[in-house]
């Protein structure tokens, strides 16, 4: 089990790892060995997830996210497989961890009388610019 935080603990058998070369500088090396990590976890079928964090994960995630609901993240920043893994594994908690804060609601405000007639003096003095280019009015 993977914890995420105290409610909140994810199945490794719902993580799927797929190990793929990674593009990039690395030599011959990067020809040969498949360093690169995809993780897949499905966030839309994961029963420790509560419905208010898939959601807010969904919309975190973005292109990261299919249709389907499962989560791709490709971790390719280190030259090691295992490195990788545990880069991928790391980003997929910090990620679900973020999902899992609460946005605070945002409370009304009404502008001050201040910062209406702050507000109004900027727009007649802009206006008072404009209104200085224009050239004396024709008498025709």
């Amino acid at each position: 089990m993977i914890r995420v935080n105290a409610e909140i603990e994810i199945d490794e058998r719902e993580i799927q790892e797929d190990f793929v070369r990674a593009s990039g500088p690395g030599g011959q090396n990067v020809n040969k060995v498949s360093s690169a990590v995809q993780l897949r976890f499905d966030a839309a079928h994961c029963l420790t997830l509560p419905e208010d964090v898939r959601v807010r994960l969904r919309k975190l995630a973005g292109r990261r996210m299919t249709d389907d609901g499962i989560l791709i993240i490709e971790a390719s920043r280190f030259r090691t497989q295992g490195r990788n893994r545990t880069d991928a594994m790391e980003r997929l908690i910090e990620l679900i961890s973020a999902a899992t804060e609460k946005p605070k609601p945002r409370l009304k405000t009404r502008p001050t009388l201040a910062s209406k007639k702050r507000r109004l003096e900027g727009k007649q003095q802009r206006g008072e610019v404009k209104r200085l280019r224009k050239g004396p009015a024709s008498a025709d």
